[in-house]
């Protein structure tokens, strides 16, 4: 079920939160997370009722597992429970995300002729995945406390988190399923949650929507063999640079917001990013939840930074590695982790040189800014191509490798350009080449781009303090903001879309 769905919005959850506030109203609060289960697995079930039963079987086998690892009488027995628990994980991952991919890849290579699944990929399955390999991890390290099947039944399929994240950790969470603040839906969490609710609509539908028809366009020319010009791929770049963003910090947002309004407090997933000055920063801001599982989970546990900079570098280009392949099988998943993989190699080979120091960066110099947010929306491009070929014309393109075009409309006003031998090139991706349509896109990629790099976050406006539910109100004029983002969103809600971290 979508967020930004009418079924969601005006039936699901006034029917949910309505249930949920009567019986704490009423001091069944014990009833409150069996509630919550049944709802949670009803809303995954009512766009997905083909995929139920993989959910179903994940929280009972790991619920199962984690037990079994508590009540291991020797460290060998907790241990092979732990690796029993990881390899259903991994082997459910396998089936359903990477068997297709890995079957192509043998059969491309040796001729094996191996039958290839098409097997459809839960939606959510990534995320819910991660979330119990960490507690089963935690539970052989000693560090999970004992929680009731519902609670950790709740804990993995919690409505507001369960398809896109963000990547949740028991320790956060199922404490606050036991607080009296659970369900009480106050005045002041109601209002700061909704305005975070709003302005993650409006991410969704006002911003990443209206950008997705343009990057859409550029990549599926360049995937059909197009040669795009600099104009073209520019633009398919960054309209999808800020698509993505948009998409996923407005889920996340939406998701956020829906959970204080709850009472619970998940974490913050995005801390403008675009804003980094370099690629650690990067991953300090993007994606929060996934790159703390990947350290804490995957490089802290292959060695970290302990064992020498050249073994980090390693460990870097494995975690990244394999933080790509989490995203998707394919080549490009791949070569995208590989390439943030570099990055932070090469962020930290810098900050050796210079001592740890970042000069530029702190004397407000643009040039680190520019290089990390050029290096990241060059890596998109892998990200989203359907191919590698279309990745890498839509690269080669932006690169300037197939000469600077400029619009006609502009050669024809400044005509000493055209004498100077600039070229016109379009791939007919637009009927004329600088169209209102055209002129349309430039508008809201600029606009996008003014919101990622100087708007105010979103939960600094709702109020919203890192990592907890704050008792700062929004001033008037955002909830006037929010309400008004709202409605605009509620007039396009037939035209509501996926998300796309739903295909991850």
């Amino acid at each position: 079920m979508l967020f930004n769905s009418a079924s969601f919005l005006f039936l699901f959850l006034p029917a949910v939160w309505g249930v949920a506030a009567a019986l704490h109203r009423a001091g069944h609060s014990r009833a409150l997370v069996p509630w919550l289960v049944v709802a949670s697995f009803g809303f995954y079930a009512i766009s997905h009722p083909a995929h139920l039963p993989v959910l179903l079987l994940s929280v009972l086998v790991n619920a199962a597992a984690g037990r079994m690892i508590e009540g291991g009488r020797t460290p060998a027995a907790s241990r092979g429970w732990l690796v029993a628990g990881l390899t259903f994980n991994l082997a459910l991952l396998a089936a359903f995300k990477y068997s297709g991919f890995a079957a192509a890849q043998l059969n491309a290579l040796g001729g094996l002729g191996l039958p290839v699944p098409a097997l459809a990929l839960p939606v959510g399955i990534s995320f819910y995945t991660f979330t119990q390999v960490a507690y089963l991890v935690d539970s052989h390290r000693q560090r999970a406390a004992h929680y009731g099947p519902g609670e950790y039944a709740l804990f993995v399929t919690y409505f507001p988190h369960l398809v896109a994240g963000p990547i949740l950790h028991h320790r956060q969470v199922i404490p606050q399923f036991r607080a009296t603040a659970f369900c009480r839906f106050a005045a002041p969490e109601l209002g700061r949650g909704a305005v975070l609710f709003a302005f993650g609509l409006a991410k969704k539908m006002l911003v990443a929507d209206t950008l997705a028809p343009f990057a859409d366009r550029a990549f599926a020319a360049a995937d059909a063999g197009l040669t795009l010009s600099l104009w073209e791929a520019w633009f398919g770049l960054l309209a999808y640079t800020f698509q993505i963003y948009f998409d996923f910090s407005g889920y996340s947002d939406m998701a956020l917001g829906l959970s204080i309004a709850m009472g619970i407090a998940i974490p913050i997933n995005f801390r403008s990013p675009y804003r980094a000055t370099n690629i650690i920063d990067f991953w300090r801001r993007w994606h929060i939840s996934l790159s703390a599982f990947l350290r804490d989970y995957v490089y802290i546990p292959l060695g970290g930074n302990r064992r020498g900079p050249w073994r980090r570098h390693v460990n870097l280009m494995s975690t990244m590695l394999l933080g790509g392949l989490w995203h998707g099988a394919g080549w490009g998943f791949v070569i995208w982790g590989a390439l943030h993989g570099a990055y932070l190699v090469v962020n930290h080979l810098w900050r050796a040189v210079t001592r740890g120091t970042d000069r530029a960066a702190a004397g407000g110099r643009w040039w680190p800014w520019l290089i990390t947010f050029t290096a990241v929306t060059a890596a998109w491009s892998f990200f989203r191509a359907e191919t590698l070929s279309g990745a890498t014309r839509v690269l080669a393109a932006a690169s300037g490798l197939n000469g600077v075009a400029l619009p006609q409309s502009l050669l024809e006003a400044v005509p000493a350009l055209a004498r100077l031998g600039v070229g016109v090139h379009t791939s007919g991706m637009f009927p004329n080449d600088l169209t209102e349509d055209k002129l349309a896109w430039v508008l809201y990629v600029a606009f996008a781009a003014g919101l990622a790099w100087w708007g105010r976050r979103a939960t600094s406006l709702a109020g919203v303090d890192d990592d907890e539910v704050a008792n700062r109100p929004p001033a008037t004029a955002v909830f006037a903001l929010a309400g008004a983002l709202l409605a605009c969103c509620l007039l396009k809600l037939q035209q509501n879309t996926a998300f796309l971290y739903f295909a991850f």
